[in-house]
């Protein structure tokens, strides 16, 4: 199962590069550039993107003493309504804010399962080796027990039962945690970072799987990731399922 599920991630990896290849256009070793490419697939992939802070150091870009999310937060307390695809507006971003990294709204197109890191490369075996369609998937502050795996999905928009679910904030408290150890949905009102970014520590934000991968219903991946979670949880001496996921209010 390894080695296949080894080889199925190097294949997908692989034709994410042939297509960024194409994107890019004729092949550059300018960073600059590379990161650009990689924001632009973003948003032609429908991530509504917004400016976001930056590591100075091991510290956060922005004013606020002791940050709690350095370099996680967007710049903009307007960054829902800020938040955009247009080609146009990333490209001025991107070449106006070199060291700026970016964040994608939830809830607006898509959603974002976000689990530890460990819980998350186990799951995403399991679900390719199920043949389950995964979207794309980013690997966040992968060092140590806080790294994340993010799995990219549609959005469930407005639910007709609005008290089926949250909004984000909500799925940190005890009573959703104890369900549903470690695991994040972001929908409405939050967001998480988009690749290529940068974090304090010389740690950053990649995809595994890249954003031409269309997105895929969050339900066909909520029971494999939950149940993932669950054994991370229980193999963690460490765990504390109350532990606070970013982002946090500014």
């Amino acid at each position: 199962m390894g080695s296949e599920s080894g080889r199925g991630a190097r294949g997908e990896q692989s034709r994410f590069a042939q297509w960024l290849n194409r994107l890019r256009g004729p092949s550059t070793d300018d960073p600059g550039r590379a990161r650009e490419a990689l924001l632009l697939a973003a948003a032609a992939a429908g991530l509504p993107l917004a400016p976001a802070a930056h590591p100075a150091g091991y510290r956060c870009s922005c004013d606020r003493i002791g940050c709690p999310t350095p370099a996680r937060h967007p710049l903009s307390f307007a960054w829902q309504t800020q938040s955009t695809t247009d080609r146009a507006q990333v490209e001025r971003w991107a070449r106006n804010q070199p060291q700026a990294n970016f964040v994608t709204a939830t809830g607006m197109v898509h959603d974002v399962l976000d689990v530890p890191l460990e819980a998350g490369r186990s799951a995403l075996a399991r679900l390719l080796e199920a043949g389950i369609e995964v979207g794309p998937v980013a690997e966040s502050g992968a060092a140590g027990s806080h790294g994340r795996m993010l799995f990219f999905t549609a959005t469930r928009g407005t639910p007709e039962d609005e008290d089926e679910w949250w909004p984000c904030e909500l799925d940190c408290h005890p009573e959703t945690m104890d369900e549903h150890p470690g695991l994040r949905w972001h929908c409405r009102g939050s967001y998480v970072l988009v690749p290529p970014a940068l974090l304090p520590g010389d740690l950053s934000v990649d995809w595994v799987r890249g954003p031409e991968h269309p997105l895929p219903d969050p339900l066909t991946l909520l029971e494999i990731l939950t149940d993932a979670c669950a054994r991370h949880a229980a193999d963690t001496e460490d765990h504390d399922p109350h532990a606070v996921a970013w982002p946090l209010s500014r």
